[in-house]
């Protein structure tokens, strides 16, 4: 049986702040690009308009510059009122025809018993892991992504991301070309993704997919309140749509902060053991 909590984490937005915009070498402004704060947990996205604010203004740290389809790019935050990313020239990959049938459908990623909980944590990038096993060769392609979430907003966006398995164990290279951008309704909901029309195979080295939470205006929820006491006035914000967490044992986790991805461990008495901690709910249904 699952039970489903939703905590709300706001974040105050009286913080010192920069803008900028980022466009393309053609001057079209660029949406949805990651920009974090080199080291830190400080993250936002830019807007449709290539537009983005970030809460920092110290103009000696770096800022990251990433979205696919574009070289990555690091400045100095003061260097970055205008951000000129070029795009990439991708080889053209060999055309290969792929015989599915989709006459059968295997979910993984399943977690019984777990306690769902869903919470505004600030700029986040989560994966689940989902390591390869030789039953699936007769379901090998992925059709669907489900994801959990909760929104209190019409329509918001977020992206899907898959990521393949470094040397290190790490998502490593990316395995679309372009981003993959999803509308989420509101309410609690288990959405259905289809991603068949991207042709991915379950890697022998497993795959990681996840999410990516965009910090834009559209996306934001914002209440104000006054404390009588005192009579200061905040402004408290939530970025929707929020991803619902299993609560379970992992060996590992990945954590996406200042612009890289770090594999955390604990261990007692020098050896390894397992981490209480969030895992976002994720499943995925393989076909043939």
């Amino acid at each position: 049986m699952r039970t489903f909590l939703v905590l709300l984490i706001f974040s105050s937005s009286l913080i010192a702040q920069t803008k900028g915009i980022i466009v393309d070498e053609n001057n079209l402004p660029i949406p949805y690009v990651n920009i974090w704060v080199e080291g830190e947990n400080i993250g936002t996205t830019s807007e449709e308009d290539g537009t983005f604010t970030i809460d920092s203004n110290d103009g000696n740290k770096n800022l990251i510059f990433s979205i696919l389809g574009f070289e990555k790019k690091i400045l100095k935050l003061s260097d970055s009122k205008k951000v000129i990313l070029q795009s990439q020239t991708n080889e053209l990959n060999e055309i290969v025809i792929v015989n599915k049938k989709e006459t059968k459908e295997k979910e993984i990623g399943q977690v019984e018993n777990s306690i769902l909980q869903a919470f505004e944590n600030g700029p986040k990038i989560d994966v689940k892991y989902f390591p390869y096993n030789p039953k699936y060769k007769s379901t090998r392609y992925i059709k669907q992504v489900r994801i959990l979430t909760d929104s209190k907003l019409e329509t918001a966006t977020l992206k899907i991301h898959f990521y393949g398995v470094d040397e290190n164990g790490l998502p490593g290279e990316k395995l679309l070309k372009k981003d993959f951008i999803v509308s989420i309704k509101k309410g609690g909901r288990n959405n259905k993704i289809n991603v068949s029309n991207f042709n991915l195979a379950m890697p022998k080295t497993g795959i990681f997919v996840g999410f990516e939470k965009l910090m834009i205006e559209s996306n934001k929820e914002e209440k104000t309140t006054t404390d009588p006491n005192t009579k200061v006035t905040t402004t408290k914000r939530t970025y929707y749509p929020l991803l619902l967490y299993n609560y379970i044992d992992r060996d590992f986790i990945y954590t996406f902060s200042g612009g890289k991805w770090i594999k955390e461990t604990t261990k007692t008495e020098g050896l390894p053991r397992k981490i209480n901690a969030y895992q976002p709910a994720i499943n995925l249904i393989l076909t043939n």
